[in-house]
């Protein structure tokens, strides 16, 4: 007896099921599902493959997009434990790594996502040789909510500094464990010579997987500041009554404290800011749009204090990265990429400045002619990555 699809449906032609455009996005958390579904929504694959370590997790966000396949144009979503569902990829999105403990220094929380990257990479570049990979992770200090004392104990050691932070994690003071009150709150104990500020790891992570993949370094890309310039376009545009595709400005260098803001070239219809304000972006102007790239460093901290972790900003973030070199745009975005000899930078150190992607990754740089501040601070941010990077174990 025919089955109903045997009635229904008379096969013509034999299908070629090989996806030509898929993508893999590793690590289903809050920052992957965030950009799967940025992907989905946006239309840039026909196939998507999700990869994470916790079978239920996975099984249950793949399950939740797949109820909703009506509303989007995927048609092939896939999921697995194993690399082997990532075969074939354009492009392989990494959000996967660990967060920093309480006392943990940088090079070590470094250390053990590099561990991390050691069990994902190369299952990648077997299954995908030819894949472009984006790195997402950015390991950083878990947000602390207000009230919450963490590394209390019954017994302290002698050694433990007690740093007491505002509502914005930034350190008020710091005393020793013996006058330290119990009924105080809104502190954090942290392990002498341990740093007090959130950390940012994402530029040297993709250093890292460039050197574990084995690929060309055009190919290895971080998402750097790719969003921390749309949240800098987006304040400057509130600054101004002006939607934030009509603010033209970047943020170069780390993706974290050290960021470099181009005032110079911050402009409105051709209009350069800085020719009707000299001093913008400086200590002595008056309107203080130096506060605005303070904001841009501080915004993701205050996302992670006010709802525990950042997630649609980034996702759209990797979507428009991730059409770009899908679709051959050759826009130029400013992410992280090997920049030794650039602006006199002479280490193997990964930096966002403006880059064109296209189908092969990262096609070009556009050499931006900085002014000798902006030139300095980027090789300062440079030396702040490089003074964790050089100690690092691979």
């Amino acid at each position: 007896m025919s089955t109903v699809k045997e009635q229904l449906i008379q096969n013509l032609t034999q299908e070629d099921k090989t996806s030509r455009c898929k993508i893999t996005v590793v690590g289903v958390g809050n920052v992957g599902m965030a950009c799967a579904i940025s992907i989905l929504l946006k239309d840039l694959a026909d196939e998507l493959a999700l990869i994470d370590s916790d079978a239920d997790k996975l099984k249950g966000e793949t399950l939740d997009l797949l109820h909703g396949s009506l509303f989007f144009r995927t048609p092939k979503i896939i999921s697995g434990k194993d690399y082997s569902v990532s075969a074939n990829s354009k492009l392989v999105i990494v959000t996967a790594g660990a967060r920093q403990k309480v006392g943990e220094t940088r090079l070590d929380l470094v250390q053990r996502n590099a561990v991390i990257m050691k069990s994902i990479i190369p299952g990648i570049v077997q299954n995908s040789p030819d894949c472009k990979i984006l790195i997402v992770s950015n390991p950083g200090k878990d947000p602390v909510p207000s009230g919450v004392v963490i590394g209390l104990h019954h017994s302290i050691l002698s050694s433990t500094k007690v740093v007491f932070v505002d509502n914005n994690l930034r350190p008020l003071k710091v005393c020793h464990a013996t006058s330290f009150d119990r009924r105080c709150h809104d502190a954090i104990i942290v392990r002498s010579g341990a740093s007090l500020s959130p950390l940012q790891g994402l530029d040297i992570l993709t250093y890292v997987v460039w050197k574990i993949s084995g690929l060309p370094a055009t190919r290895v890309i971080g998402s750097g500041c790719n969003l921390d310039s749309a949240r800098f376009r987006y304040l400057i545009g509130e600054k101004l009554g002006v939607h934030p595709v009509s603010c033209h400005g970047w943020v170069l260098g780390e993706h974290g404290d050290s960021s470099v803001p181009l005032w110079s070239g911050v402009n409105v219809a051709g209009v350069p800011l800085k020719s009707l304000n000299p001093a913008l972006g400086t200590d002595s102007d008056q309107e203080q749009w130096k506060k605005i790239h303070n904001q841009v460093v501080e915004s993701g901290y205050e996302v992670l204090r006010l709802k525990g972790y950042t997630s649609w900003a980034i996702g759209l973030s990797v979507a428009d990265l991730a059409g770009s070199m899908l679709k051959n745009l050759r826009r130029v975005h400013p992410v992280s990429t090997l920049v030794k000899g650039l602006y006199g930078i002479k280490e193997e150190i990964f930096l966002s400045v403006p880059c064109i992607l296209g189908r092969n990754g990262i096609t070009d740089i556009v050499k931006v002619n900085l002014n000798p501040e902006e030139e300095s601070l980027l090789r300062k941010s440079a030396e702040t990555l490089w003074n964790v990077q050089k100690d690092l174990e691979l």
